[in-house]
């Protein structure tokens, strides 16, 4: 029931990145679980780690002391984005966990590093301004 509150506050702030990122974590919290029910730890741990961490950072970026602040932390996203992409891509191609779906997830990825990066860009930008 908190959860579900959580996602309502959430998704109600019509946010892109945090709602994309936010399901991200969560398919990737089921994928973790499907890895270590195959005796998979030290790849499914990194890739827990980095997915959900985007998500954090981005929560962290929304309250942020300045606009370098803000960028920092959104820049931390996006390089856990590509660092969670590398995990997904070695999973793929080392055949270890076949009976993940895997076109779904690197597109999720590509679309919040895509997001990100516009950010980052924008962001620096404005600085500059």
């Amino acid at each position: 029931m908190i959860m579900d509150n959580f996602q309502n506050q959430l998704y109600s702030k019509n946010n892109i990145i945090l709602n994309k990122s936010f399901d991200f974590s969560l398919k990737i919290i089921k994928i973790y679980q499907q890895l270590t029910t195959h005796n998979e730890y030290i790849i499914s741990k990194q890739l827990l780690k980095s997915a959900t961490s985007i998500w954090a950072n981005i929560m962290e970026s929304k309250y942020g002391a300045s606009k370098k602040d803000f960028l920092n932390k959104i820049y931390i996203s996006l390089k856990e984005a590509n660092e969670t992409l590398y995990w997904i891509e070695l999973l793929k191609q080392s055949w270890i966990a076949n009976y993940i779906e895997y076109d779904e997830i690197i597109k999720d990825i590509n679309e919040i590093l895509a997001i990100l990066n516009k950010i980052t860009i924008t962001t620096k930008k404005n600085l500059k301004n």
